[in-house]
């Protein structure tokens, strides 16, 4: 979508008309790509994220009413449910149901997938099927791209990285909003770029369209803005006249003018795009269903802590200047990105590290992707040097000036983001290094016959990783990172476990464990009782209206979510020190009274006089929290006897263990950890 230019290294052939032949093969490994993407897919359960992001997208729809989820991107919320509401899914009843009144998206996500007496996992797989074809867009955009700038071999070279990139086999076809404004950034930047350079009307109105959906994909839309000007500066800055408006410009300021004009004009049409998605009402809750008494989180409380934005946000809600849900969206995703729980290489931290996102890449990327990007560095470096004029290396950077905007701007707001949850953030900068490889497409000749086999060795070890990987894409991390099986050392959340391996855990428990005791820790969204997974339950990150019941630990099979055994959103995480010590074997002192709390209700009842059950119930959850803590600091040096899908640990564990890991002394379970250690080393 950038103007026509020379491509930066011509191919030995070029090719002048599109073939039918050509045309076919995008086709095929488009389609390819979509069913490695959606097949992987057919035996995972729902991610954390997707429960709410469908159950949003749903109301939407069927009640014209934006109190669930509007944090997380109207417009692939609507796209992924379409085809749940068109075919008439049942929804729990609005009246009388608490968690709608305070806007709820997980417990009602909850009652939705589960309670309704339908099965959502159909309606589940059409979303992700939906979602998928952004991806697939995606990937027709950096066949096109590279096209332009490598000819079509180069062309073809961008597009096998991409349709075999795990990343985005792992993340293409899951109903969150990530791969819907990859695709987005790359269309407006494209768009951007064309209109800046052709005056015809239909380019301005696609690009202003482009970005309006942008904005309601995902509020990162924002950094488009700083790309934009980028753009348009490099734009006035070169020599050749402007053409805007049937006017035609040559001077910086006039230049200057007529883009901000232009980029004015192309803001309102988003605003226009942002109040139709939102059915051109500004209040976010329709006022013929029942009311809310808050959004899921008090909007005042998210205003109060986002400072000087706060106070804007009033003024443009005060003004009716943006529909109510977008602007409470928007203040969400900013309170949320301050302070988050994240975990990197065995550190924790509220505000992140700058360090996260180049480890993540590092960490996630191939090794043929890693290996093909600096032999393409390699490849400019050596044109430059040969051309030995400042003009030749200018005229290349002005070509990818959309492409360096949107990869330079979007990794230092990445480097800067307190928001260190999940390498999926980064997805953006991938298509940008998916073209630039597309510069290896000139060794691909029958005149370098060493060079082209090189190129034709990274391809083919790039589609071994995304098959080898298969159906596990989310779970992917490179030799460097010591492979999917120790990924959990280093990343988990949404880069690792993202609760999709339930599925994998029942069919591993009916052919190991069957009679076993069983006991899990999920992270994620699912519900094991869909999958017949009858579990004692430990810790859940996402426990949802069910009450966390007192359970005694005893030998048997535990099952732990690599985001649990890490303990990135528990309270009770870092070091075990002293202190936290001296708390657990205080409280282990009633743990006679808890069993006699679940199993006697006479005794409950009096107990009750005593305490208030809710003071009850939160003595006996900060006992889980250390006791559970206390064992995953063993788990954590001892070797899982087997890993579902790499994001689920199972461990066999024997009485001793659990009596020193839990009811031991410190010293016990020192010499315990000491003991594992030792017996692991080389």
């Amino acid at each position: 979508m950038n103007p026509p230019s020379a491509p930066l290294d011509r191919p030995a052939v070029v090719l002048h008309r599109t073939r039918p032949v050509l045309l076919a093969a995008v086709a095929t490994l488009l389609a390819l790509h979509w069913l490695l993407a959606v097949g992987s897919k057919r035996t995972e359960s729902v991610t954390a994220d997707e429960l709410a992001h469908l159950t949003g997208g749903f109301t939407y729809w069927h009640f014209n009413d934006y109190r669930i989820q509007p944090e997380n991107g109207n417009l692939p919320q609507r796209w992924a449910a379409l085809p749940a509401w068109l075919e008439g899914a049942k929804f729990p009843d609005p009246p009388g149901n608490p968690y709608w009144r305070t806007s709820d998206a997980w417990i009602l996500g909850h009652q939705f997938f589960y309670e309704t007496g339908e099965d959502h996992f159909p309606r589940l797989m059409a979303g992700r099927a939906m979602i998928a074809l952004f991806s697939v867009a995606t990937g027709l955009l950096v066949f096109c791209w590279s096209r332009r700038l490598f000819g079509p071999a180069g062309a073809f070279v961008s597009l096998g990285f991409f349709v075999f990139c795990p990343n985005f086999l792992a993340h293409g076809a899951l109903v969150t909003s990530d791969v819907c404004m990859v695709f987005f950034f790359l269309a407006s930047v494209g768009a951007y770029w064309r209109h800046l350079h052709d005056p015809r009307v239909r380019w301005w109105v696609l690009s202003a369209l482009l970005f309006g959906l942008a904005c309601v994909a995902k509020f990162s839309a924002g950094l488009l803005l700083p790309m934009m000007i980028v753009m348009a500066l490099v734009r006035s800055w070169a020599p050749e006249p402007l053409q805007f408006a049937g006017r035609t410009f040559t001077t910086r300021g006039g230049k200057l003018g007529a883009l901000a004009l232009s980029t004015f004009g192309q803001g309102l049409v988003a605003v226009l795009v942002i109040w139709a998605f939102f059915g051109f009402r500004y209040t976010a809750f329709n006022p013929a269903l029942p009311g809310a008494d808050h959004f899921i989180r008090p909007w005042e409380t998210t205003l109060n802590n986002i400072g000087a934005q706060g106070d804007l946000i009033r003024r443009l809600a005060a003004w009716h200047v943006l529909p109510e849900a977008f602007l409470y969206g928007y203040s969400f995703v900013i309170e949320m990105s301050e302070f988050r729980s994240a975990f990197l290489d065995g550190a924790y931290s509220v505000v992140g590290w700058t360090r996260f996102f180049p480890l993540a890449f590092l960490y996630k990327s191939t090794l043929p992707l890693l290996l093909a990007c600096l032999m393409a560095g390699g490849a400019v470096l050596a044109r430059w040097r040969r051309s030995a004029a400042w003009a030749a290396v200018r005229g290349d950077l002005y070509r990818v000036t959309p492409l360096l905007a949107l990869f330079g701007i979007y990794w230092i707001v990445s480097l800067r983001l307190h928001l260190n949850i999940g390498h999926r953030h980064i997805l953006p900068i991938y298509p940008v290094l998916f073209i630039f490889v597309g510069v290896l497409g000139r060794w691909l000749t029958w005149r370098r016959p060493a060079a082209a086999l090189v190129v034709a060795v990274l391809l083919g070890w790039q589609v071994r990783e995304a098959l080898h990987i298969y159906p596990d894409y989310l779970a992917y991390f490179n030799p460097i990172a010591g492979g999917p099986e120790n990924g959990h050392r280093h990343l988990v959340d949404s880069s690792l476990d993202w609760g999709q391996d339930l599925p994998g855990l029942k069919a591993w428990l009916d052919a190991h464990a069957a009679g076993e005791p069983v006991y899990l820790s999920y992270f994620g969204s699912g519900e094991p009782d869909y999958y017949g997974i009858h579990a004692r339950r430990l810790p859940f990150i996402n426990g949802f209206k069910i009450s966390q019941p007192w359970v005694q630990l005893q030998p048997g099979v535990y099952c732990i979510s690599a985001t649990a055994l890490e303990h990135v959103d528990s309270p009770i995480r870092g070091e075990w020190t002293p202190a936290l010590e001296k708390e657990y074997q205080w409280m282990r002192s009633f743990e006679p009274v808890f069993e006699v709390y679940f199993r006697d209700p006479v005794r409950r009842a009096a107990l009750d006089r005593e305490a208030s059950p809710d003071k009850w119930k939160r003595a006996w959850t900060r006992h889980d929290q250390l006791r559970f803590a206390r064992l995953c600091h063993y788990l954590r040096v001892r070797q899982p006897d087997a890993q579902i899908g790499y994001s689920i640990l199972i461990y066999r564990l024997t009485a001793a263990e659990i009596a020193a890991a839990t009811t031991g002394s410190l010293t016990d379970w020192q010499a315990l950890i000491d003991r594992t250690v030792n017996r692991g080393a080389p």
